[in-house]
């Protein structure tokens, strides 16, 4: 069993635990997108992309419980991987997040490669039954037309306020395209971001609400 094997065994029992927004078909979604972009990026490191995909996600602070030790940490333990790569790997994870537009800079291909794979499957089709998933398992509205998208948050406002699942379209999913790092993340998300928009005017004529 090679290293990205181990490691794909290890984070299934964590994904399991999670809901559907974010299980391990999430993270098989997101490796298919982030070696798919990697084809096009000179020297980028496979194993280093894969191993932060399988990852990205284990300590998440929705799910995580603040008692127990990250996830993250305990996994990348076993794994024995050199000191470098762990940091490279941590440096690509901490990269992904969007944090209500607090983003860390990516200073690695490799961590643009996994921000654009991540985010793709933030939007499109997927990314409208993940948003809606996400609400339903959190108890929220499908939507509220008396909310106003927030701008400028800090990362505590957006982690913490529970808003309807179409503002958060607003407030994250419609911001995604022109944010993508890759020239094949940008290709990819530019039929995917049609589709949201696509989604929300229907969404606005069955209701009849401006949503």
């Amino acid at each position: 069993m090679n290293t990205i094997e181990k490691c794909e065994r290890l984070v299934k029992e964590v994904y399991k635990h999670f809901d559907a927004s974010h299980d391990f078909q999430h993270i098989e979604r997101v490796r298919k997108n982030a070696l798919e972009i990697l084809e096009s990026c000179e020297h980028a490191e496979q194993e280093i992309v894969e191993l932060a995909v399988l990852l990205h996600d284990v300590s998440d602070p929705k799910y995580a419980n603040d008692n127990e030790k990250s996830e993250e940490n305990r996994i990348i333990e076993l794994l024995h991987l050199p000191d470098d790569k762990v940091s490279h790997i941590k440096e690509v994870i901490r990269s992904i997040s969007f944090n209500g537009g607090n983003e860390v800079e990516p200073k690695t291909i490799e961590a643009k490669i996994v921000r654009d794979a991540d985010r793709l499957d933030a939007i499109g089709a997927v990314g409208i039954a993940r948003t809606f998933a996400y609400g339903g398992a959190k108890g929220r509205k499908l939507y509220d037309s008396r909310e106003t998208p927030r701008a400028n948050m800090s990362v505590e406002e957006y982690r913490s306020t529970e808003t309807a699942s179409v503002t958060h379209f607003y407030e994250k999913l419609l911001l995604l395209a022109d944010g993508m790092l890759t020239e094949k993340g940008k290709e990819l998300a530019q039929e995917r971001h049609a589709f949201m928009e696509s989604f929300l005017q229907n969404l606005r004529k069955e209701t009849g609400e401006t949503i």
